[in-house]
């Protein structure tokens, strides 16, 4: 199978998936760890993808969505961005109204404490 078609076959099959540098528990790198902090204090279930254990993958998640950074996080299947875009819209609410849109799980209430940390 392809690295197009792996990618292609998780976005679609999982609700949630960050393609990030290390894993949901052990990220590599600081962006990708705000990301998946974020998804992890939110209590977001969702499928994380180590694009340092394939240089296809990481290469091909780019080309995917022709977006040149990792972490990139979709939500059924749509790209919603990098670590600036996911935390702009974790602390505009944007992000609550996407999962909620998209019958994604989460935590209002560590939402809410992440806006009022940041304020």
């Amino acid at each position: 199978m392809s690295a197009e078609d792996q990618i292609k076959e998780t976005v679609t099959g999982n609700d949630v998936v960050l393609f990030m540098k290390g894993t949901a528990s052990m990220p590599q790198c600081g962006f990708s760890s705000r990301v998946a902090g974020v998804l992890n204090f939110m209590g977001v279930e969702y499928k994380d993808v180590n694009v340092l254990a394939d240089e296809g993958i990481r290469q091909g998640i780019k080309d995917y969505s022709d977006w040149p950074t990792i972490p990139q996080l979709y939500v059924k299947g749509e790209f919603v961005g990098g670590c600036d875009i996911v935390t702009e819209m974790t602390l505009s609410g944007e992000l609550d109204q996407l999962f909620e849109q998209n019958g994604v799980a989460f935590d209002k209430e560590k939402a809410d404490q992440i806006r009022a940390a940041n304020q």
